[in-house]
């Protein structure tokens, strides 16, 4: 590839395929990084919700006037927006932005607030895991979730890695900065068509498809 990018817990699979990470690195750091997770989920409880229909400024505006933690967490196309945070932060949340005119605020089936404050001792535990890992100078720069900026230097992927469990996906702004970079063809390596779905949303103009996996 000239150029790749993962959403959220993707990211990990896209330094395998720029070879930052082995294939065997990669798989140890995604369970370390789920083991502290589940256990950042347990300390307090906590949830996400997806918001349909409403500008990124808005639910911006509307996650910083309330007095409980709330902050945007994934940001998946224009339009589409998860949310994360306390369980009585995002209900309020969900009442505002229904009245503010969102197509839909509903609450996620998910474990925790993920990519959120919540998120801090998982970040600290993962940090460790990273910084003892080997990562190598890739083949070509990834666009990563914390600042949709292109880098192919092994300590700043370190950083922005560790930094990802409390930081925003920033999908939409990653894709854009792709193309705006000379991306015309998407290739979506995994189960499903989300990130094709989701690209489409982004820019109309540009090709998404899936990758043929072969048993070997």
């Amino acid at each position: 590839p000239d150029m790749v990018a993962g959403h959220s817990l993707g990211e990990f699979s896209a330094l395998v395929a720029n070879g930052t990470l082995t294939f065997e690195d990669g798989l140890i750091l995604v369970s370390k990084r789920a083991m502290a997770m589940q256990k950042a989920c347990e300390l307090a409880p906590s949830t996400m919700a997806a918001i349909v229909g409403l500008e990124d400024a808005v639910v911006e505006e509307v996650c910083n006037s309330i007095d409980d933690v709330v902050v945007p967490a994934n940001y998946n196309c224009p339009g589409q927006l998860v949310i994360s945070g306390s369980v009585a932060g995002i209900d309020k949340a969900c009442v505002i932005l229904t009245e503010k005119g969102a197509r839909m605020a509903i609450k996620l089936v998910v474990g925790g607030a993920f990519h959120s404050p919540f998120m801090e001792p998982a970040r600290e535990e993962l940090a460790a895991a990273i910084e003892s890992t080997k990562f190598s100078k890739p083949v070509c720069p990834v666009y990563q979730n914390v600042n949709a900026q292109a880098t192919s230097d092994p300590e700043v992927i370190k950083q922005n890695l560790i930094a990802q469990l409390t930081a925003p996906v920033r999908w939409t702004q990653s894709i854009q900065q792709m193309i705006a970079d000379g991306a015309t063809e998407f290739t979506e390596v995994g189960p499903g068509k989300v990130l094709q779905g989701l690209m489409r949303k982004i820019d109309r103009n540009v090709t998404a498809n899936a990758a043929v996996l072969q048993d070997l």
